[in-house]
C-alpha cells in the first residue's frame, strides 16, 4: 500500500524536527571505569571536567550532562554515572559533579565496609547491608520517589555478569523506556555492577514488572573499561542517536580507575600461586587497557576526539591525578608519555565540547513523556 502525499509529508516534517537537534554536531559519550573502591580518578577528573564546563560557558549551573548525550559506568564508575544523570524531579541531574564526589567521599567507608566471615573469621568480605542502605539513599529524592533507570535525565548504560544466563547482562535507558521488563530501581542496578565475587554474594534483582531477574556479579569482569559497550550501543540504537553512522560521528571521553595489578600489589601464595584479589585485579586491568587500545586504533584518524584520562602514579591525593602527564594508546601497540597532564587534555576536550554548543540529544522518544499511549494497540 502506498503512502498517501499527506502522510509522507507529515513523516519528512516529524524527521527534520527529529535530525535538526544533531546536525553537524557529534554525540558526546562519557565512559567512567570500575575497580578500586576510592574513585579518585573518577572524583577529580570529573570535578575538573565540570569546573572546565562552567569556566567556559560562563554558567555555574552547567552540568556534565547538559553536554553529554550518553554515560557508561561500571561498578564505582556505575555510581558516579548513575549520580550525574539521575533526575531530581524537575529535569535537571539529581548531583552536580562536586556533590556526587562528597557524597562518595562522606559514605566510602560504608560503600565498602569490612566484616569477617568463616569459622575463625579470617576471610575479609564487605558487607552487603551496609552498600544497601547507601546506594537506597542516593536515588531516592527529597519526594520520596525511588529512582528508576528510566528516570535517567540522559541515556545511561551500566553492565554485570549474570550467572542466570553466564553472560553479560547490559542496564540501559532505552530498554527501561520500552518496556518495564527492563526497568530496575536504579540503586539496585549499580548494587548488581559493584558485586566483585570475592568480596561481595552474587546480588539477585527484578525488574519494576518482576518479569526479568538477574543474578549479577561485578560488570568490571567483562566491561571493567565500558567505552566499547557505549560506542557499540550509539552506533546500534537508531532510536536515540539516528544520525550517527560511524565512530567520525562520535566525541569520547573515558576516565579511568589507577591500576590495580601493580607489582607491589601481586601477592602469592607460599607455593607460588597468585592471590584471588591479584587475579581480579589483573582481569580488571587486562579489559580495561585492552579496551584502550581498540578504541585508540578505531579513533586512528580522529585522536582528538578520543581522550582517555588514566592515572598510573597516584599516590591518595585527587590533585595527582590532573597533574599526571597524560599516556596515550598507539595503533599498533605500546603507549606514548604526552607532554599535556591530565588536567590539560580534559581541558582541551572541553573546549571542543562547548565550541559545538550543549548535548545534541533532545529527550528520548520512547520516554512516556514524547510518546502518546497506544489506545487499544492502535
Amino acid at each position: 500500500m502506498e503512502f498517501s502525499k499527506v502522510t509522507l509529508e507529515i513523516f519528512s516534517k516529524l524527521e527534520k524536527k527529529w535530525l535538526h537537534h544533531c546536525d553537524g554536531k557529534k554525540t558526546r559519550v562519557l565512559s567512567i571505569d570500575g575497580g578500586g573502591t576510592t574513585g579518585i580518578v573518577a572524583s577529580a577528573a570529573l570535578i575538573h571536567l565540570e569546573d572546565q564546563i562552567q569556566e567556559k560557558t560562563g554558567n555555574s549551573n552547567a552540568r556534565i550532562a547538559d553536554f553529554f548525550d550518553i554515560v557508561v559506568g561500571t561498578g564505582i564508575g556505575a555510581l558516579f554515572a548513575a549520580m550525574l544523570v539521575a533526575d531530581d524531579g524537575s529535569g535537571r541531574p539529581l548531583f552536580s559533579a562536586r556533590d556526587a564526589a562528597k557524597f562518595v567521599a562522606e559514605n566510602l567507608v560504608d560503600l565498602f565496609k569490612v566484616k569477617n566471615i568463616g569459622v575463625f573469621r579470617r576471610r575479609m568480605r564487605f558487607s552487603g547491608k551496609s552498600m544497601d542502605m547507601v546506594l537506597n539513599e542516593a536515588f531516592r529524592r527529597d519526594d520520596g520517589k525511588v529512582l528508576t533507570l528510566k528516570d535517567a535525565y540522559k541515556p545511561l548504560l551500566v553492565p554485570c555478569f549474570d550467572l542466570n544466563s553466564s553472560a553479560p547482562f547490559v542496564f540501559s535507558r532505552a530498554d527501561a523506556s520500552e518496556s518495564p521488563s527492563f526497568n530496575f530501581e536504579l540503586w539496585k542496578v549499580i548494587r548488581a555492577t559493584s558485586a566483585t565475587p570475592s568480596m561481595f554474594k552474587p546480588y539477585e534483582l527484578s525488574s519494576m514488572d518482576g518479569k526479568t531477574s538477574c543474578l549479577a556479579v561485578d560488570g568490571g569482569l567483562v566491561m571493567n573499561n565500558p567505552t566499547a559497550a557505549a560506542v557499540t550501543h550509539v552506533l546500534h540504537n537508531k532510536r536515540d542517536f539516528p544520525s550517527v553512522t560511524g565512530v567520525d560521528d562520535l566525541m569520547v571521553l573515558s576516565i579511568g580507575s589507577g591500576p590495580l595489578s601493580t607489582p607491589s600489589s601481586m601477592k602469592l601464595s607460599r607455593k607460588g600461586d597468585c592471590s584471588t584479589a591479584s587475579v581480579v585485579g589483573i582481569v580488571l586491568d587486562g579489559v580495561s587497557e585492552t579496551i584502550d587500545h581498540m578504541l585508540g586504533n578505531a579513533f586512528c584518524w580522529n585522536p582528538n576526539d578520543y581522550v582517555r584520562i588514566q592515572a598510573y602514579g597516584v599516590g591518595g591525593r585527587p590533585e595527582e591525578v590532573l597533574t599526571e602527564r597524560g599516556v596515550e594508546s598507539l595503533p599498533f601497540g605500546g603507549k606514548r608519555l604526552l607532554t599535556e597532564t591530565n588536567g590539560q587534555r580534559i581541558g582541551g576536550f572541553v573546549q571542543r565540547l562547548v565550541a559545538s554548543g550543549r548535548s545534541s540529544l533532545p529527550p528520548s522518544p520512547c520516554k512516556e513523556t514524547a510518546v502518546s499511549p497506544l489506545v487499544n494497540g492502535r
